[in-house]
């Protein structure tokens, strides 16, 4: 892979990192909105928990890539 390819996926890969980020933090929100309604929507909670919880991997997969461990 030459030099100009590797630049446009690292590009590719910040904007989705962006938009995963941003998703993170609107279901954060949506979680703590839910939450300060009351115990009556648990399922709901519990759900959206878990998808950001699949967000959170999705980003630290993201981040190895952009930034992969050098070892010394």
């Amino acid at each position: 892979m030459n030099m100009s390819a590797r630049m446009e996926e690292a590009e590719v890969l910040r904007v989705k990192l962006e938009v995963l980020r941003r998703e993170h933090r609107d279901l954060d929100e949506a979680i703590h909105a839910l939450e300060a309604r009351g115990p009556s929507d648990v399922l709901t909670v519990r759900r959206l928990k878990k998808q950001k919880l699949a967000l959170r991997d999705q980003i630290r997969q993201i981040e190895d890539r952009l930034l992969p461990d050098i070892i010394a």
